[in-house]
């Protein structure tokens, strides 16, 4: 079992910046991947970004490529998500999610085994 929790969301004008933060408790997670999700009101959760635990090997979605970076530090048990140039577009609840499994692909939702609580991201003038 892996519980995580997000932090770090907030409000933020576009243009902006904002770093979230996923720590999971407990053992080292040593897992196959971590990663993001977002979800706007009356919309599908979507992929953001997700690293594998033991290489390193980062993936992103389409809509934030070259402006957000994740990363993980396995020695802390955690994973951040560094979100540069916002736009309200990027507006959601963000999710930090764990896929216990090796392996790929890292996009689909239903791969990943415990979800976080969620933060809100508001980019807004």
């Amino acid at each position: 079992q892996v519980h995580l929790v997000e932090s770090g969301g907030g409000l933020v004008q576009p243009g902006g910046s904002l770093r979230l933060s996923c720590a999971a408790s407990g053992r080292a997670f040593g897992g196959g991947a971590m990663g993001w999700f977002r979800q706007a009101p009356g919309k599908e959760r979507d992929f953001v970004a997700a690293i594998t635990w033991r290489g390193g090997n980062r993936y992103y979605g389409d809509s934030v490529k070259g402006r957000f970076t994740v990363s993980r530090d396995v020695a802390k048990n955690t994973v951040s998500l560094q979100m540069n140039s916002l736009k309200p577009e990027d507006t959601a609840v963000y999710y930090c999610a764990a896929k216990t499994a090796y392996g790929g692909p890292y996009y689909p939702s239903g791969g990943y085994d415990y979800w976080g609580q969620g933060t809100q991201v508001t980019v807004s003038s």
